[in-house]
């Protein structure tokens, strides 16, 4: 998986389409990605101690992998990456532009 905490993604489907965020933790094994503000759930919570009252809450939900772009602060918007190793190390790139991200 390419993606990794800490960068700005755009979604590319879905009904936060378009919109962009920064990724707050990455589920490798499931292939998908929780980004702050984005795909907001409602959950109704039950009151846990006496005298608390139940309420709905805006939680984030985590998307597929699949539907969002890097985006590349060159270019503005989300892109296809590329990875090539620069002395021993992996280095993420544009595939547009060709900067390294």
């Amino acid at each position: 998986m390419r993606i990794k905490k800490n960068d700005t993604i755009q979604i590319m489907s879905g009904k936060d389409q378009g919109k962009s965020g920064k990724v707050l933790k990455v589920f490798p094994d499931q292939g998908r990605v929780l980004v702050d503000g984005l795909n907001m759930v409602k959950k109704h919570v039950r009151p846990r101690k006496q005298g608390q009252k139940g309420e709905v809450i805006s939680i984030p939900r985590p998307l597929n992998v699949s539907n969002v772009l890097l985006m590349c602060s060159s270019c503005g918007r989300g892109v296809r990456i590329g990875v090539r190793e620069e002395s021993g190390t992996k280095i993420r790139f544009c595939r547009k532009c060709q900067k390294t991200l």
